[in-house]
């Protein structure tokens, strides 16, 4: 009797593991390609033999984790741009997955931390969830398709966000993400950072402010800013430019 019954939860256990596995397999659904294509320009700027790989990524992103909607009906250039934005900041890490995350909630406006769209006072664009909503993003729509819109800005949510989940990988949202960042960089990042706070505080940069907030919010505004205005940064910022290429293992001025 007791191997019976286990020979049943073997079958149940390897069925569900042939199930995900393929899931995890399936292809990237057709026209992906013309909206990568379309909508994000990092994309289309690789080189022709580097897009197949990020692609790749991306239909590995959306296989593991869903994308819904609140109050918004989720379409297929939702979900390129939600993994678009995971997957420019790893994407100088052939190996790197998202294990800290299972779903994007998109938003259909702002938010405030009640998770409230409607009202005044409502000035998140994104978050990543801690408590009951560990392991969940959510995103403002809105702020999502600007950052891939709007060319001349310095903002990106998507990335801004996903790069707080990189930085919280390793147990702390602390500016200094140690799956990322070499040991050697570790030090004269905390520097340059804190050096840059100061200058972000005086009016002596052009940054976003909200990046003087902490460490963790430094980290992720200029990251913002690194992929989505790289030839600006490393004109106004070089020192800074700089390290973000060893940090993130790639430079999007030479992708």
């Amino acid at each position: 009797m007791l191997l019976a019954i286990a020979a049943v939860i073997l079958f149940i256990v390897f069925r569900f593991k042939k199930q995900k596995a393929v899931e995890a397999a399936a292809p990237l659904p057709d026209g992906y390609l013309n909206l990568l294509e379309q909508h994000v320009t990092y994309y289309r700027e690789l080189p022709a033999d580097k897009k197949p790989v990020f692609a790749d990524k991306v239909r590995y992103f959306l296989n593991h984790v869903r994308v819904d909607g609140v109050g918004v009906m989720v379409d297929d250039v939702d979900r390129v741009l939600v993994a678009s934005s995971a997957v420019i900041p790893i994407f100088g890490f052939p190996d790197w997955h998202y294990h800290n995350l299972t779903d994007v909630l998109l938003y259909k406006d702002l938010f405030n931390e009640q998770f409230e769209t409607e009202g005044q006072d409502r000035p998140v664009m994104g978050m990543v969830g801690n408590g009951a909503m560990q392991n969940v993003m959510i995103l403002s729509r809105p702020a999502l398709y600007e950052g891939f819109e709007v060319e001349t800005s310095k903002n990106q949510t998507g990335i801004h966000e996903f790069v707080h989940l990189l930085d919280k990988a390793d147990g702390a949202t602390d500016g200094l993400p140690e799956y990322l960042i070499g040991k050697q960089y570790a030090l004269p990042w905390l520097q340059l950072m804190h050096r840059t706070i100061e200058e972000m505080k005086k009016g002596k940069s052009d940054i976003d402010i909200y990046g003087a907030t902490n460490e963790a919010e430094f980290l992720a505004v200029t990251s913002e800013y690194f992929f989505k205005r790289p030839d600006l940064l490393q004109k106004k910022h070089p020192e800074l430019f700089e390290l973000l290429t060893k940090i993130f293992h790639q430079n999007p001025l030479i992708a």
